[in-house]
């Protein structure tokens, strides 16, 4: 493909808007590490992929992605009857394409990857021990790395809710480097109604909070004590190696006195230097790591 003014050209670039992922129920896979990991995906678990579009100097390149191509090649779109579309294209056709400034020479089309409230409590689903909750976070770059961070702590699921950016974003996807391919995702829940079936599920809920009254220091402590054996003089607020969703607030506003009221507990990440605060994806990232830790250590009491 060398006209970078095609139709197709343009539906593609239309993707980095809401309205035009929502139209088509697709989203943009930028640059070789998210596409390797979209392609795995295609081809290890269902169809997801809609077109890829590669530089011939991407395909020179990237060696274990053309096999990836050669693999995927014919294989069946999610839609009847279509297969997956796979093009050369120019370097001026892919930056049209493109959302970000250097695509790196390979862009994917993949169909939206949402699951629904149904897949996640009870036979044959998720069950999941680990959550990550985005509480109207807004920022792509944040919400990315937070996809990430809990796709590498083990998260089972991260879900987002109203007011929080779109995980299909283009700048979103890509600061997830593949992990929206590793991680369940569900947007859009009402906080309240979700977190009452968690905790009906035997799930604890805990708000990430820089004013907290508890501190995960005292809860990594409490959990590594229990993991020994060791009795302690006072029962921690929350045992850290249960199963738990984490709610992660805005940027500038935290969470709200309304949603920290559903958590169980307001949980600080201690500060040690001058710092004011952590940024919310840093913060999740303790959080997370602390959670997984402790739930992986098999100190959770079943």
């Amino acid at each position: 493909m060398e006209n970078p003014h095609a139709d197709r050209v343009k539906d593609i670039a239309n993707l980095a808007s809401r309205r035009g992922r929502a139209k088509k129920n697709q989203f943009l896979v930028e640059g070789p590490q998210a596409v390797r990991e979209a392609l795995k995906f295609h081809l290890d678990e269902r169809p997801i992929l809609d077109a890829v579009y590669i530089t011939e100097a991407a395909f020179d390149r990237h060696e274990d992605i053309v096999d990836l191509l050669e693999a995927a090649h014919g294989t069946p779109t999610p839609e009847q009857g279509r297969k997956v579309f796979m093009r050369m294209v120019t370097e001026e056709v892919l930056d049209a394409m493109a959302e970000s400034v250097t695509p790196q020479g390979i862009i994917a089309v993949s169909f939206k990857l949402d699951i629904t409230e149904a897949d996640i409590f009870g036979a044959d689903a998720i069950n999941p021990r680990l959550i990550a909750v985005l509480t109207r976070v807004q920022d792509p770059g944040n919400a990315g790395t937070i996809l990430r961070v809990a796709d590498a702590a083990g998260a089972d699921l991260v879900l987002t809710t109203k007011g929080s950016v779109d995980l299909y974003n283009p700048k979103t996807v890509r600061s997830t480097v593949g992990s929206i391919f590793h991680v369940p995702i569900l947007q859009g829940i009402d906080l309240e109604e979700f977190a009452e079936d968690a905790k009906a599920q035997g799930i604890g809920v805990l708000a990430a909070d820089g004013y907290g009254d508890v501190s995960l220091d005292d809860l990594a402590d409490a959990a590594v004590a229990q993991r020994l054996g060791i009795e302690l003089e006072r029962k921690p607020k929350f045992d850290l190696a249960q199963r738990t969703m984490w709610l992660f607030g805005n940027e500038a506003q935290g969470l709200t006195r309304e949603e920290k009221a559903v958590a169980q507990a307001k949980v600080a990440v201690p500060v040690h230097g001058s710092a004011e605060s952590l940024n919310v994806s840093t913060a999740a990232a303790i959080c997370l790591y602390a959670s997984a830790r402790a739930i992986n250590s098999g100190s959770a009491h079943e």
